[in-house]
């Protein structure tokens, strides 16, 4: 007697589970462009169930509250920043060090473009000391693979003696990130003061151009940095 196996089948959504996960991404879309457009002060839960054409009563029955829906916002853009880094095609053995380091700040950079919003609420949590942020289960382990790019870059680097001696690569993180982050987060202001429009393409282009330079200069000229700290 032949055999039989069992194969067993995903079971698909009903319709009205469908509805509800459209009208949970509905509301958490509207939430997140509130939240970086207001911070979690400003951003009030009427106007985003009004926008997301809702009742108030379902944005605590899908997410518990504003700030359970706050802190799944921050969850999500650094989710979003940490997955974008884990795909990044970059040979941290066979890549020249100073090249792949210039490369991550290029994809940080990048990065920061796609995703002004992320910019936006990075901006909030620093005016607040991180008081939401500091509420989420999810977000400390969220560990940056650059940082451990740039860990591996910089042995190699040091071991050829391509690179200077004594990099930090947490400080080369911030640096690399400060060096992406300013020049966006503080564009208007920037330009207003200064009567440049700092969002062209053009001038990001000379900045990220400028950028490249200072960190080369800095991975491997010991003197750049003797002088710096004179």
């Amino acid at each position: 007697m032949p055999s039989t196996t069992v194969t067993a089948t995903k079971q698909e959504p009903t319709r009205r589970q469908q509805l509800a996960g459209r009208t949970r991404e509905r509301i958490f879309r509207i939430a997140l462009k509130e939240f970086a457009d207001k911070g979690f002060s400003g951003a009030r839960v009427e106007g985003i169930a009004s926008r997301a054409k809702v009742n108030i009563r379902m944005i605590y029955h899908y997410f518990g509250g504003k700030e359970a829906l706050y802190v799944e916002v921050l969850e999500h853009v650094l989710a979003r920043l940490r997955e974008a880094e884990l795909a990044v095609a970059l040979d941290v053995e066979k890549v020249d060090p100073a090249v792949g380091i210039v490369q991550l700040y290029d994809f940080t950079e990048s990065h920061f473009s796609a995703h002004p919003e992320l910019l936006c609420l990075l901006s909030w949590e620093n005016l607040n000391r991180a008081r939401y942020m500091k509420r989420s289960k999810v977000i400390p382990v969220m560990s940056s693979p650059v940082l451990d790019k740039l860990r591996r870059l910089i042995e190699r680097g040091e071991t050829a003696g391509t690179l200077r001696e004594g990099i930090d690569p947490l400080h080369l993180y911030v640096t690399l990130v400060s060096l992406a982050y300013f020049h966006k987060s503080n564009a208007y202001t920037l330009s207003h003061m200064f009567g440049t429009p700092m969002l062209t393409p053009s001038w990001q282009a000379a900045h990220r151009k400028q950028a490249h330079a200072l960190v080369r200069s800095f991975l491997v000229d010991e003197a750049v940095v003797k002088d710096a700290f004179a």
